[in-house]
């Protein structure tokens, strides 16, 4: 029997920024094993899986040499693993990430945030998101649930988002945002010709068989949405949305109800095969879902005054919506 509490105690380990650097001798105990098999007996405490890419990565060396994770060990050799934070670990870790601020106080922060960014750490973006762009940029947010995030918008929706940056100004928006006294007002393309007004209140969840989706079903959360014609354009119209809700992909999932998906939607959106040759190219150009957050009213967490912001369309909508205009 192998104690591996014993030969985790011969670690010399260094620190380093990331890393930790740890050798030992291969006990001979584990001559005839494959090499992560070894691994996983003498680190017990992370996974096969991961200690396996750190072989194949070439974080692990015996006798100063990289090696393959079938490789059999005789015994003995010098082992150096160079042992990688786990990535959830990294999640709150500030990053220099421009971010375009609209207002800040010392309570809350307005962000008008671009495509492409993704708003919280989670599986597949531990790092490179909007909560660690806010760290850095402002260090007592360390201080707050979630870096004082109190709601999201997708990856490759732009607009306005806002954040708290104390404890009791969390609370205050987070019940604001419970009473629907936030106003969140989207600007939208979807697919066809949509001549009316009106408002789609059905449930939200997770879709039954995809599970990247979501869907209208009759166990999921309540979801309103409100939208109302902008303008209409040749093959597609140009909506106004106001959430009185906030569900993952819910003016997604409800314009696809409609029958109007968005245009560009990689996950909910149409084929659009009608349109004319040029439009088509401009729309597979956009690679996204065409939907920006253009109005954010709430109350003041601190000061109880009613504050409004608003942002512009973003370049490549507004240039998507000129080539949408031509006949």
């Amino acid at each position: 029997m192998i104690d591996s509490k014993k030969i985790l105690t011969d670690y010399n380990a260094t620190d380093s920024e990331d890393a930790e650097v740890a050798s030992f001798d291969i006990p001979m105990a584990c001559a005839g094993m494959r090499l992560d098999q070894v691994l996983a007996r003498l680190l017990p405490d992370y996974s096969r899986s991961r200690l396996q890419s750190w072989i194949r990565d070439g974080l692990v060396t015996v006798d100063g040499e990289a090696a393959t994770v079938s490789r059999k060990v005789r015994g003995l050799e010098r082992l150096s693993v160079d042992i990688q934070p786990d990535a959830e670990e990294l999640a709150f870790t500030p990053e220099v990430i421009p971010l375009d601020i609209v207002f800040e106080d010392e309570t809350v922060i307005v962000i008008n945030k671009p495509a492409g960014l993704v708003v919280h750490p989670a599986n597949g973006n531990w790092s490179g998101t909007l909560l660690n762009g806010l760290l850095h940029h402002c260090a007592a947010l360390a201080g707050v649930p979630r870096a004082g995030i109190v709601h999201r918008l997708d990856k490759d929706t732009t607009g306005l988002m806002v954040v708290a940056k104390t404890l009791i100004a969390q609370t205050h928006l987070v019940r604001q945002l419970q009473a629907r006294s936030v106003t969140r007002e989207y600007v939208a393309i979807v697919e066809g010709n949509l001549d009316r007004d009106g408002t789609v209140d059905a449930p939200i969840g997770r879709h039954p068989r995809d599970r990247v989706r979501m869907a209208i079903v009759s166990d999921g959360k309540e979801a309103v949405t409100h939208y109302r014609v902008i303008e209409q354009l040749p093959y597609h119209t140009l909506v106004a949305c106001r959430l009185e809700t906030g569900r993952t992909h819910q003016i997604r999932v409800h314009m696809q109800s409609l029958g109007f998906p968005l245009a560009s939607d990689p996950v909910y959106g149409g084929n659009a095969k009608s349109v004319p040759n040029e439009m088509r190219q401009a729309l597979q150009r956009f690679a996204r879902q065409a939907l920006h957050a253009q109005r954010l009213a709430l109350l003041h967490p601190a000061t109880e005054t009613s504050m409004t912001w608003e942002a512009p369309l973003p370049m490549d909508m507004e240039e998507l919506l000129t080539v949408l205009r031509e006949v």
